[in-house]
């Protein structure tokens, strides 16, 4: 009996469904819906980065990709000589990191309050509110924190008034203030929305374990603290290595409309730096070598997260 419960374990293990005309058939529609997103994703994400080879040539416009002199690896010593290419790479990776681990923090952070809640009502209008600004542009946003920290904006008000400084401050003039201020827009914009996810995980969790914590004596905090993050911990992670490509992905909206002459020194990101020579200079080449190398640490990054966590033990992309 236990040899043939073995035999049928290994070939049910082997099992490997048969393609039929049949099955072709009645999953018709999932296979076109399919096809056509695949065409879609060729046409649109692969083919455009044939494009690519304009940062080993010289491109010039009448001569086009095709006619364009080969440089070879010119515009990328160029790069990586370049002292203002420097500082936007290290603008980019400083706001990355703080915009990742501060959405991160303060959407776990929310989830778990909005968990807490006991009112449905006041839960869901929380909710709510919390999506809205997600939908907002990021030219609404960079207005409303303009006006908020101008030298006659609520936050200088309300700080006098306060008698915490004696007169108003020019914010948005401080070059050591950028980073904190674009990772504040991003908490404020994203937290409702990344807290989703999160959120959607934590109901997922067996409403029995707390049940056994609440007889063991423990009490909000001690379910959260081993209970709730522990349970979401492979959610975490995952997001974690999704979004960690992202880092070189700092943004380019909010850094281009709230930076300055005063600032310009700590805003500027890849993006802007790409478009800069693209467009302002007329250098498509070295354009493209920015964004090329800017594509290629992505996935470098996603790649040695996900072996990271593979080495720990922890969930992985692949």
């Amino acid at each position: 009996m236990a040899g043939n419960v073995k035999i049928r374990k290994r070939k049910e293990n082997n099992y490997k469904p048969k393609l039929s005309i049949k099955e072709i058939k009645r999953q018709k529609a999932l296979i076109i819906w399919s096809i056509l997103f695949f065409i879609y994703g060729v046409v649109f994400y692969y083919l455009p980065l044939g494009g690519w080879v304009m940062a080993f040539k010289n491109y010039k416009t009448r001569k086009g990709i095709f006619g364009s002199d080969w440089v070879g690896m010119q515009k990328f010593k160029f790069l990586f000589s370049d002292d203002t290419f420097k500082k936007v790479i290290r603008n980019t990776f400083a706001m990355g990191i703080i915009n990742l681990v501060a959405t991160t923090v303060f959407a776990i952070a929310f989830a778990i309050l909005l968990n807490e809640i006991r009112n449905k009502v006041f839960k869901k209008s929380i909710q709510t509110i919390s999506y809205m600004p997600h939908f907002l542009s990021w030219v609404i946003v960079c207005g409303l924190l303009h006006d908020a920290l101008s030298m006659n904006g609520i936050i200088n008000e309300v700080l006098v008034k306060l008698h915490i400084i004696k007169s108003p401050v020019s914010f948005l003039s401080q070059p050591g203030g950028f980073w904190p201020m674009v990772a504040f827009a991003n908490v404020w914009k994203e937290t409702g929305w990344n807290a989703i996810v999160y959120l959607a995980a934590i109901t997922a969790i067996d409403a029995n374990l707390y049940e056994a914590a609440s007889i063991d004596g423990a009490g909000r905090w001690g379910k959260i603290k081993n209970i709730t993050l522990p349970s979401i911990r492979p959610t975490i992670i995952v997001l974690l290595l999704i979004n960690i490509g992202n880092v070189i992905n700092a943004g380019f909206e909010v850094q281009y409309m709230l930076r300055n002459g005063l600032t310009k020194s700590v805003a500027d990101t890849i993006d802007i730096y790409t478009l800069t020579w693209s467009i302002g200079q007329n250098d498509y080449s070295l354009g493209t070598a920015a964004g090329m190398f800017k594509s290629l640490v992505s996935i470098v990054l996603v790649v040695a997260a996900n072996s990271l966590a593979k080495r720990l033990g922890e969930e992985r992309l692949f």
